[in-house]
């Protein structure tokens, strides 16, 4: 049980950080954000909507206003935070990228003392000086080396970070009424049709038509890196507990340094290394002194 747990979790981690090394590979055939996300949501679209059908089975309809908490996660969890995501991706690598929605956990924390005046513990301080000084080290890395387009990417990937920790903050009592399983299908559906009509309304529909790579780069994208990560780590909390399934995830970062050097031929450098080492320890303090 345990060591099924805390594989799953790790494939989720690497799954999910898969996503911006194929948003990269997509870049390179002349496609924007937009189109990458559009058909990412696409091709998931079907799992998501069988995954909010067999999770509601047998169970009471959604009221109105379970209906409008579901349509806000959907707006900040994923489309929200996919369109900056992928848009950030066109500016900073995907190493850096990774290390800025690493802060999750920071800016969860610091809603909450903002949101519902939580009081934060000196040592939870020193957690997040840790992490932030990380990715500002890998930040002053490479807007020195690529100039001052990574502070834009840099801002929409925060941007990204803090739309999800939105869902993370107000989805806990929808997951108490209605499941993850069955929230996840509903929010991620929604967003899904979000996506959509974000490009039907900013593309014409012949940006539809990307070269073959694309679409099988899509597909992965849609599978591999998104609805097969949600399952994985739904699974893996189920059977290890959500505080070792975090820190099995604490992996997602270095993966996608390895693939990122290996696949994209980013460099790997010794601040990149540094910068990581940094985050990783901040949020794994952090979830150590989380009481």
């Amino acid at each position: 049980m345990l060591a099924a747990g805390i594989a799953m979790a790790l494939a989720g981690a690497i799954g999910f950080s898969g996503k911006a090394i194929l948003a990269k590979l997509m870049y390179r055939h002349g496609v924007d954000a937009v189109t990458v996300v559009m058909w990412r949501m696409l091709l998931a679209l079907p799992m998501f909507v069988l995954m909010a059908w067999w999770s509601s089975r047998g169970k009471a309809a959604l009221a109105r206003r379970d209906w409008a908490m579901v349509g806000l996660l959907g707006l900040t969890g994923y489309y929200l935070a996919s369109m900056l995501d992928f848009m950030g991706l066109e500016y900073i690598s995907a190493s850096l990228e990774r290390l800025i929605l690493y802060l999750n956990p920071t800016i969860v924390l610091l809603m909450s003392v903002l949101l519902f005046k939580r009081r934060v513990s000196a040592r939870q301080l020193l957690a997040l000086a840790v992490s932030y000084a990380g990715v500002l080290l890998v930040f002053s890395h490479e807007i020195g080396a690529q100039g001052p387009h990574v502070l834009l990417g840099s801002l929409l990937v925060f941007g990204s970070a803090v739309s999800y920790a939105v869902y993370l903050v107000y989805s806990g009592e929808m997951v108490k009424r209605l499941g993850s399983l069955r929230l996840v299908g509903l929010a991620s559906t929604v967003a899904s049709l979000l996506c959509i009509a974000h490009f039907l309304v900013a593309r014409p529909l012949s940006a539809m038509l990307v070269p073959e790579p694309v679409l099988w780069l899509s597909l992965l994208n849609a599978t591999l890196c998104t609805v097969a990560p949600v399952l994985l780590v739904m699974m893996a909390i189920e059977r290890i507990g959500p505080t070792l399934a975090a820190q099995t995830g604490m992996v997602g970062p270095l993966s996608t340094l390895a693939m990122g050097a290996v696949l994209l031929g980013e460099p790997f450098t010794v601040w990149i290394a540094a910068g990581t080492v940094l985050v990783v320890s901040g949020i794994y303090l952090l979830a150590k002194w989380r009481h």
